[in-house]
């Protein structure tokens, strides 16, 4: 079996779009715990349309600038490339959909499942801001100041969504 290489531009806009789902269901989650009372069915179809509703208008988008930019609508190649860089929007509902199911199955009470989601979905931007620090030749101590400015932007950030929201 042959690997294939990911293209660097395509590797670093399909992070890109991790990182920003990852943003994204953290002020979900957080949102979710903070409403209230949330059964189990209204948490997952909240995470579902959510991560479902940014990957479409994500590919929206994407089909809509290619056809601006070359004239055409992409297919093949291009259109696998957007549907592989698009990915995470819809990958980063499945983290809070286990533990809303955890939830359901009575392992853990709702608010507690949904502010874990939460967490590792913090802990997430703090490996990423870890690699990137390492990835840069900084050291351990850089790679960690990175990883701690990564997880308290992309927090504050969910936090403004979730404040905006309300």
């Amino acid at each position: 079996m042959t690997e294939h290489a990911v293209d660097p531009n395509t590797a670093a806009a399909q992070l890109k779009e991790r990182l920003y789902a990852t943003i994204t269901m953290i002020s979900v989650v957080i949102g979710l715990a903070g409403s209230g009372h949330v059964d189990a069915l209204g948490a997952v179809a909240t995470v579902v349309t959510a991560s479902v509703g940014l990957w479409l208008a994500a590919l929206v988008a994407d089909q809509q600038a290619h056809r601006v930019t070359s004239g055409s609508f992409a297919t093949g190649a291009e259109l696998r490339t957007m549907l592989f860089i698009s990915s995470p929007l819809l990958l980063s509902a499945v983290g809070p959909l286990i533990l809303i199911g955890l939830s359901a199955l009575g392992v853990m009470a709702m608010d507690t499942a949904l502010l874990t989601a939460a967490g590792v979905n913090v802990g997430t931007l703090f490996a990423w801001g870890c690699h990137g620090g390492l990835r840069m030749g900084g050291g351990t101590v850089f790679a960690l100041l990175a990883g701690a400015i990564d997880a308290a932007i992309g927090t504050a950030v969910a936090l403004v969504k979730v404040v905006a929201g309300h």
